[in-house]
């Protein structure tokens, strides 16, 4: 069942509200965020100073699947991003294959996300990191309450926060070149881990990746972009671009200041690893600043999640893969309303477990899965629907399929069971129905 036109409720359309610059501030807000200021620490901690090779890397793969994702969204401007490309291109089976793997893996990127917000205000407010869950949680809430008030209301807050989170990681750059010490990029590739440096470099490109996808945001949110056709398109390689460069600029000040292990250190002890290198800065004041922008980075990618988790989950309703009460709009259309409070309900369970990496490498694995499917839905457009030579779309999957596999076992093998388990709800469900 796709979406009507009509008034209220689990049928209607969502109203388009959003344009070019928010598109492109859309995809900023939820990719500037833990990536840049969490996730590089946990890469730096594999990889070492390799890391900025991982993040060069995984951002060829980023960029193919930014391309297939933008030709998609073009062709089909619907919520749902991926798991609706699936359903029409690959069948139903792929489709909730991708609504379920997008599910777990922006779940779980949220979670640490929210963490990593209350990493950095316990850092700047000089408090117990123990305290981390029950301010996580405060934070999904209050944002949940700025979701629920619809797309234009979060679009401004979010637009606010990104244009904090931008002068924050431009001073931390601007003031953390003079402090780089070169030693530290020597051993090039370092790290601590049971598992070679190739294996352990791998790992530090998947979880480099997942920094970079959050312009998938623009097209979960294909419903309320005005133009969709030409806005989403160039909001998410615009979005991309941008991210690429901040992404290989800071990595670079921050391994150069502090060196892997500090940062990796930082990571697990507090969730804020630039506040550590910022602290080596001559600039005074510079880990405030750091804090503030970081700070609302965090705020910005939670926001963000919401906003795109709820969609997916609005589209899933409306096919019947999840209960179809989810799908309902307010009276306005401006927001699925149960499918915010489920989302924020799933994300604050997650955060209660406290532990940024397991968050984050779980992540890595179910939004490179999601991404090989997106590929494969790219593979099948229509010549008419293409706007980019299919070699992007292989390179995208092959990309995906071969980093999904060097995360940590442990993690990718729970991967597959929660994907087997979700397989069969679906299986069960289309039984009922029928």
């Amino acid at each position: 069942m796709t979406a009507g036109t009509g008034g209220s409720g689990r049928t209607a359309a969502l109203k388009r509200e959003l344009g070019p610059f928010g598109a492109v501030m859309m995809g900023l807000g939820a990719m500037l965020g833990t990536g840049v200021f969490v996730s590089i620490g946990l890469g730096a901690g594999l990889a070492g100073p390799a890391v900025i090779l991982a993040l060069a890397i995984a951002a060829v793969v980023a960029l193919c699947n930014g391309l297939s994702s933008a030709q998609l969204a073009a062709a089909y401007p619907v919520s749902g991003g991926t798991y609706e490309y699936g359903y029409r291109l690959l069948g139903p089976r792929a489709g909730f294959t991708a609504g379920w793997v997008f599910l777990i893996a922006k779940s779980t990127s949220a979670a640490t996300a929210a963490l990593g917000f209350a990493g950095y205000l316990l850092h700047a407010l000089g408090l117990d990191p123990r305290h981390a869950v029950p301010v996580a949680l405060g934070a999904i809430a209050a944002l949940t309450a700025v979701v629920l008030a619809g797309i234009r209301r979060s679009n401004a807050a979010n637009i606010a926060i990104v244009s904090v989170t931008v002068l924050a990681l431009l001073f931390f750059v601007g003031a953390g070149l003079p402090a780089v010490d070169v030693a530290n990029f020597s051993p090039f590739v370092g790290g601590a881990s049971e598992r070679g440096p190739v294996a352990r470099f791998l790992e530090a490109t998947a979880l480099m990746f997942v920094a970079y996808t959050g312009y998938a945001r623009i097209a979960t949110l294909g419903e309320e972009v005005r133009q969709p056709e030409r806005t989403i398109p160039r909001a998410i390689v615009a979005s991309a671009l941008i991210a690429m460069a901040s992404y290989v600029l800071v990595a670079l000040v921050a391994v150069g200041v502090a060196g892997g292990d500090e940062l990796l250190a930082a990571t697990e002890r507090q969730a804020a690893p630039l506040a550590v290198a910022a602290k080596r800065f001559t600039a005074p004041y510079a880990d405030h600043v750091l804090v503030v922008g970081a700070i609302a980075a965090m705020l910005s990618v939670l926001l963000n999640l919401l906003l795109g988790l709820s969609r997916v989950v609005l589209a899933m309703a409306r096919r019947g893969d999840v209960p179809e009460f989810l799908g309902r709009l307010n009276a306005a259309r401006t927001t699925p309303t149960w499918a915010v409070l489920a989302v924020a309900l799933l994300i604050a369970g997650i955060a209660a477990t406290g532990d940024v990496r397991v968050t984050w490498s779980f992540s890595a694995f179910a939004v490179l899965i999601y991404y090989a499917l997106t590929h494969l839905a790219a593979l099948r457009l229509a010549p008419a629907e293409r706007r980019y030579p299919r070699a992007v779309a292989r390179l995208g999957l092959a990309g995906c399929l071969g980093l999904a596999f060097f995360v940590d076992p442990r993690i990718w093998l729970t991967g597959l069971v929660l994907l087997a388990a979700g397989l069969l709800w679906h299986a069960a469900a289309a039984r009922l129905r029928g």
